[in-house]
């Protein structure tokens, strides 16, 4: 059990904090008291995960460090320290799983928005404009996801299933995985970009990913090929993205998540015709606060009860590596 939870909040507290507060001595702290209550705690929630503190308020004596930090999100790269990262005592769990099939949902409802032009047909209503016009099919369109995670595994299933053909790409190919039929890897992924309608970015953020879709990836993208992002902002060059998007060689992107948040005002993304920007809310469903609270709260009885984690991060990767059965 642990001796003493240590909660990082910020705009509202965990949902279920009561059945929380029922099986570890609590602790709720914002960012500006971290430093106060973490050394010594036994284990951090941090609900709050965009966030510098925890690094800034970690403890120099590694036998004050907790020994167990949750991330009440799917990415961690706030929590790769290397004094936490280094620290063998140390167990990082996220939650994996409680944004897969939200995210597949609203990845499935970009793409339908770009096929169908549903911005357009929003402005001429709002102008009252009657303007008939062609839109695109989806069915018998590729879509290549970058990411052959949970969540890409879950935008996969959730594409084919409205006649997309879906392709993979991730470090380690594949001719026959379950969800995506092909696995690119590095070897033939440019053939697999010049080849995709869609391109859907749904890896983790870690040292080999970040600016990973540079200019000479969205150049060997199809022409009039569409970018849709929901892993990380950073793994984007959106320097280079603006300048495919404004010379018209890519017919437009769903971008929910960038390199800075909130996404400047002057921004040329903003204004850019063809693009959908959302305020990284691809996992913010109705449930979110609950789901997560939850998981964390059977990852609290298993580690009162001496039983396995679920969702350990393996800090040298910086995501989960163990594949979800």
């Amino acid at each position: 059990m642990a001796s003493r939870l240590v909660i990082l909040h910020k705009t509202h507290l965990p949902a279920n904090s009561r059945r929380i507060e029922a099986l570890a001595e609590t602790v709720y702290a914002t960012e500006e008291e971290l430093p106060l209550f973490l050394p010594g705690a036994d284990a951090l929630l941090a609900w709050w995960p965009l966030t510098q503190a925890v690094a800034e308020a970690w403890p120099d004596d590694p036998a004050k460090a907790p020994r167990w930090v949750h991330v009440a999100a799917a990415g961690v790269e706030p929590f790769l320290f290397p004094a936490l990262v280094d620290n063998p005592d140390v167990v990082l769990t996220n939650s994996r799983g409680v944004y897969d099939q939200p995210i597949a949902e609203y990845v499935l409802g970009l793409i339908l928005a770009l096929a169908k032009d549903l911005p357009g047909t929003w402005e001429h209503q709002r102008r009252h404009e009657w303007r008939p016009r062609d839109s695109e099919r989806v069915g018998g369109r590729t879509v290549l996801v970058w990411g052959t995670g949970p969540i890409g595994r879950a935008v996969a299933r959730l594409l084919r299933a409205v006649g997309m053909r879906v392709r993979g790409a991730g470090r380690e190919p594949s001719a026959d995985d379950p969800d995506f039929g092909t696995v690119h890897g590095p070897g033939t992924l440019r053939t697999a970009l010049a080849d995709a309608d869609y391109v859907v970015l749904a890896a983790p953020l870690t040292p080999a990913t970040r600016g990973m879709v540079d200019a000479s990836v969205l150049a060997a993208m199809k022409p009039g090929a569409r970018l849709v992002n929901v892993g990380r902002g950073p793994l984007v060059d959106e320097e280079a993205l603006v300048a495919h998007l404004a010379e018209g060689r890519l017919a437009g992107a769903a971008l929910d998540v960038f390199a800075q948040e909130p996404l400047p005002v002057g921004s040329p993304l903003w204004d850019l015709p063809g693009v959908i920007v959302s305020p990284h809310t691809a996992g913010e469903v109705t449930t979110w606060r609950t789901d997560l609270a939850d998981l964390f709260l059977d990852n609290l009885i298993r580690r009162t009860e001496g039983r396995p984690l679920r969702n350990v991060v393996d800090k040298s990767h910086g995501y989960v590596t163990d594949r979800p059965g």
